[in-house]
C-alpha cells in the first residue's frame, strides 16, 4: 500500500453512520485527527461519543462512511486488525486481568513497535504513572480505581499504538488521580501519539485536548479548538449544561 501523504491525517472519520438494532446512533459523524493531537468528544450521556471510539476500533459496525488510519481505510475490519495496525483501545469499563499482578498485565499487552519507534517498557511506564511501579507485584484486583485505569492505559502502550482511543478516563476518579491523569496523558502528547478521548469533565478534557468534537444524539453540532469552546459559554450551556 503506498504511503499516504505527509499533510494527511492521522485518522480521518467521514460520514459515519452506526444503528444498535433499528435505533440510529450516529448520524454522519465526520472529524479528523493529526499525529501528536488530543481530540475530545464532547457532549452528555447518550451523545454517541463511546460508540464512535467503538466504531473506530471495530466493536459496532458502520452501517455506512469511512474510517481512515494513515490512509488506509479501516472501517469493518476486525478489532484486532485494527489493533495490529496500531490503533489502541482503552474502554470505560478498564478490563484488567483481577489476578494477574500488575507486571503480568503489562506483559500481556506488549508488541513490539510497528514503524521503528523506542518501544514501551515497564521503565518507561513506571516514569509515566509512578503509582504503578510501587505495585508491581501486587494483584490488579487489590488497585484503587484510579490505578487500574493507569493499568489499563499502561496496558494498552505495551502495543505500541500510534493512536489511542480512551473512554472516559477520568470518571469516577479522585482529584488528586485526576491531576496525575492530565499528566499522562499530555506526556502522551509530547511522544508524537495521537488521542481520542471521549470525556464528560469539561475542565479535564480542556486540560489535555487541542481541538473539541461535540455531539448531541449522535449528531456533530460543533467542531474546533478546545480553547475556542471555553472561550464560548452559550455553545457549552446549549450542549453541556446538565438540566
Amino acid at each position: 500500500m503506498p504511503a499516504p501523504p505527509k499533510d494527511a491525517p492521522m485518522l480521518a472519520v467521514e460520514a459515519l453512520d452506526v444503528f444498535y438494532g433499528r435505533a440510529k446512533i450516529l448520524h454522519g459523524v465526520s472529524f479528523t485527527a493529526r499525529a501528536g493531537e488530543i481530540v475530545a468528544l464532547a457532549g452528555r450521556n447518550g451523545a454517541g461519543k463511546s460508540t464512535t471510539l467503538k466504531a473506530i476500533i471495530g466493536l459496532v459496525a458502520p452501517a455506512s462512511g469511512r474510517i481512515d488510519f494513515e490512509g488506509r481505510e479501516i472501517a469493518g475490519l476486525a478489532p484486532y486488525r485494527i489493533a495490529r495496525l496500531g490503533v489502541g483501545y482503552v474502554p470505560e469499563e478498564r478490563r484488567i486481568f483481577t489476578d494477574l499482578t500488575v507486571a503480568e498485565n503489562l506483559a500481556v499487552g506488549a508488541r513490539e513497535p510497528s514503524d521503528g519507534r523506542a518501544p514501551w517498557s515497564v521503565d518507561r511506564l513506571v516514569a509515566l504513572f509512578p503509582n504503578l511501579g510501587r505495585s508491581l507485584r501486587r494483584s490488579a484486583g487489590q488497585l484503587s480505581g484510579g490505578e487500574q485505569q493507569m493499568l489499563t492505559i499502561a496496558r494498552t502502550l505495551m502495543g505500541n499504538p500510534r493512536l489511542i482511543l480512551v473512554d472516559e478516563p477520568s470518571e469516577g476518579l479522585a482529584p488528586v488521580i485526576v491531576e496525575e491523569m492530565i499528566k499522562a496523558l499530555t506526556a502522551l502528547k509530547h511522544e508524537k501519539l495521537t488521542l481520542i478521548v471521549s470525556e464528560q469533565n469539561l475542565a479535564f478534557a480542556a486540560a489535555i485536548a487541542d481541538s473539541v468534537v461535540l455531539l448531541e444524539r449522535g449528531v456533530i453540532r460543533h467542531t474546533g479548538s478546545m480553547a475556542g469552546l471555553m472561550a464560548d459559554e452559550k455553545l457549552r450551556m446549549r450542549y453541556l449544561a446538565v438540566s
